[in-house]
């Protein structure tokens, strides 16, 4: 029987510089190898993103409203502060939620940053993604939106970016007319703005921050009304107190409203009450402060969980959801 021949060796492609094109998974590596780029080059870089960091928002002043920004929220903005203060040339840097045709950031004409905050991660770590997008838009020219891209496995967060010190307060907005900074403006914005905005406004769910504690949001559905609330406790703790409270028939925010069960974000738990549609945000505002100390005292408890407290705890178990 004939010897089989050793398979040729194929040179490798040489490249006159290291940077290799992203391309679709399925379509030949640019590189050459004629390979799919996710057989080839894609592999190495997805081995390369970061691990995915489950609390991003950590470390930062108002780390809840972070994540009620990020996953609640439809429209709202918080100026933010960065350290050392504003480059030349940027009059303001504002946290939106979400900006037109989904762009990660966009520097205004008058050279000011709108930072976008409901966008996709590429590298695990939103705080990286949002820190690059960041630091892009300052260098950008006035009048451009920063577009996506692949962002480095290494390189600053927004914790190295971001005043330590700085408040953060969100305003909630009714619709995305902040897109747009004032009304001559409005009217000339292109024709993909405005259909932006008259899509963005048709599906915008009406939310209010609750004054009295916080990152608690309540908002208005078709059928119902709902106070989503973004709490910093360690979850398993969070869980016994909510039980506590829940078998002790002390867990509602009055006549007609009920603790259904919970979100999961960011590291944090989004406890979800169920309202009546006649309960306003500022009808459970009383509720939602006196709720907050029961809470605070069943969290001191180290007691062992009652049966009672323990089915009740199996039961906001497994309604909670896990958004990210």
């Amino acid at each position: 029987m004939a010897k089989k021949r050793p398979a040729a060796k194929t040179a490798k492609p040489q490249l006159d510089n290291g940077e290799i094109p992203v391309v679709g998974a399925r379509e030949p590596c640019p590189c050459g190898s004629g390979r799919r780029y996710k057989a080839c080059h894609g592999a190495a870089a997805a081995h390369a993103v970061t691990e995915h960091v489950k609390r991003p928002f950590e470390g930062l002043p108002g780390e809840c409203d972070w994540v009620a920004l990020r996953e609640l929220v439809p429209a709202a903005t918080v100026p933010l502060s960065l350290r050392g203060g504003l480059p030349e040339g940027v009059p303001s840097v504002t946290l939106v939620t979400v900006l037109p045709m989904a762009w990660p950031a966009l520097r205004r004409e008058d050279g000011s940053v709108l930072l976008g905050l409901q966008n996709e991660s590429s590298s695990g770590d939103l705080a990286r993604d949002m820190a690059d997008t960041l630091e892009r838009a300052l260098a950008t020219e006035p009048g451009n939106p920063v577009p996506a891209r692949r962002v480095p496995a290494e390189g600053p967060r927004l914790q190295d970016l971001l005043d330590p010190d700085g408040v953060f307060e969100p305003v909630v907005h009714t619709g995305f007319e902040f897109w747009i900074p004032d009304a001559e403006s409005a009217q000339n914005a292109s024709p993909e703005i405005a259909a932006s905005l008259e899509r963005a406004n048709a599906a915008a769910i009406p939310t209010v921050k609750l004054t009295g504690v916080d990152a608690a949001y309540w908002c208005e559905t078709p059928d119902k009304n709902h106070l989503r609330w973004v709490m910093p406790h360690p979850e398993e703790k969070l869980l016994d107190a909510l039980a506590r409270l829940h078998a002790a028939g002390t867990s509602s925010l009055g006549e007609g409203t009920k603790l259904v069960g919970s979100f999961r974000a960011h590291g944090l738990m989004v406890p979800v009450w169920d309202l009546p549609t006649g309960v306003t945000a500022e009808d459970v505002e009383k509720p939602a402060a006196e709720l907050a100390e029961r809470l605070a005292t069943a969290l001191t408890s180290d007691a062992p969980l009652t049966a009672e407290e323990r089915r009740a705890r199996g039961g906001l178990t497994n309604r909670q959801v896990t958004l990210s």
